[in-house]
């Protein structure tokens, strides 16, 4: 069995901006090698292992995405030595200030996110700065500075990797890097489980501004099946809405954007395992891989299977890992009762199955 942690250790390590991956892209590939058949990059960059099934040729493929990308900033202009910011996603930028960073120049430059002192603040003290009023602070003369970064540079976090008690690390980057730690548990169960489909395991890029790394690999692999995996929000006070509690299992996306006899066949495979698993109620598409994967060509019945994470897009994320250990649990047991006429059984039917219920009362004005 692979060591969960470790394999959390070195994909948060790793730095990956939205069309920057290849750091990650290279950690990933290390973890992936032993576990799969073969290993190769999509046209958008994305790591895709292919792990072969015992089926007739041509066998039925199911695609397995987890974007690598992470949230991150970019350089808007640089001014007086200091670095202006922008952000490149969906960025939270109320714990910006006194972040360490690293930008991605024409090298590498570590430096923090200044913070003015409340005694400098003019009255202003408890205000959020904007991210435009914000500057990166390399520790260089201005002419350097100015040489080695312009516009357009990316700019990652630099933030240590935290264990709380036995299963729970706080990191940066768990947002999606847990989702490519539960597809490596996957495909390492797969290792001793038969299973006739092929499986396409995916570290997709740019998911964070688009999902495009997810677009052009569904388009170019031709997946019969795509699950998507993703982070949720998990339980912490001060939250509203809809949230999971940690270690409590992962959740499986429900709603219009979901196909919804997949969504039972990965309920059932839930159920082999006596695993709980919690609906999560996503009324629109987007936000995650599903959008693009199920779309692609003529279409492809997709569902998302998600992690709960504590404070979502900043560098302490946490998470349990005992959630990203179902999470590959349940994929591979889904994967492993995938048979021939699996799409056959979750196909659109020409006689409508959810029909309308027929009015109950009498004639009108009948009491």
């Amino acid at each position: 069995m692979i060591d969960i942690k470790e394999i959390i250790k070195k994909l948060c390590s790793a730095k990956g901006p939205p069309g920057c991956e290849d750091p990650v892209a290279g950690v990933v590939r290390e973890i992936w090698e032993p576990l799969v058949d073969a290993l190769e990059r999509g046209h958008m960059g994305d790591v895709v292992g292919v792990k072969r099934g015992a089926g007739a040729e041509p066998r039925r493929k199911i695609m397995l995405a987890g974007h690598m990308d992470e949230i991150s900033l970019t350089v808007r202009k640089v001014e007086d030595g200091f670095i202006r910011l922008e952000s490149l996603d969906g960025m939270d930028q109320r714990i910006l200030p006194g972040q360490f960073v690293t930008v991605f120049g024409k090298r590498p430059l570590s430096g923090y996110i200044g913070s003015v002192p409340p005694h400098l603040l003019g009255g202003k003290d408890g205000q959020y700065p904007a991210i435009k009023d914000l500057v990166v602070d390399v520790g260089l003369p201005a002419e350097e500075v100015a040489e080695w970064v312009g516009p357009g540079d990316v700019v990652t976090f630099d933030a240590p990797l935290l264990e709380l008690g036995e299963n729970r690390l706080a990191a940066k980057a768990l947002d999606d890097r847990a989702s490519i730690a539960a597809i490596t548990i996957c495909l390492d169960l797969l290792k001793t489980r038969s299973h006739k489909w092929d499986v396409l395991a995916v570290a997709t890029t740019r998911e964070e501004v688009g999902s495009d790394g997810a677009r052009a690999t569904a388009f170019q692999y031709r997946p019969d099946l795509g699950i998507a995996l993703d982070v949720t929000f998990a339980s912490q006070p001060g939250t509203s809405g809809v949230t999971f509690d940690l270690g409590e299992g992962p959740t499986l996306g429900v709603g219009p954007s979901f196909h919804p006899k997949l969504y039972k066949k990965i309920m059932d495979a839930a159920g082999r395992l006596e695993m709980t698993i919690h609906a999560d109620p996503a009324p629109y598409p987007g936000g995650t891989d599903t959008a693009e994967i199920q779309i692609s060509r003529a279409g492809v019945p997709t569902a998302l299977i998600s992690i709960p994470v504590r404070n979502m897009h900043t560098p302490i994320e946490v998470v349990d890992t005992k959630d990203i250990e179902r999470a590959g649990r349940l994929l591979a047991e889904f994967i492993a009762g995938l048979d021939d006429d699996f799409l056959d059984s979750i196909a659109y039917s020409l006689e409508p199955e959810c029909k309308e219920e027929e009015d109950k009362g009498g004639e009108e004005g009948e009491a």
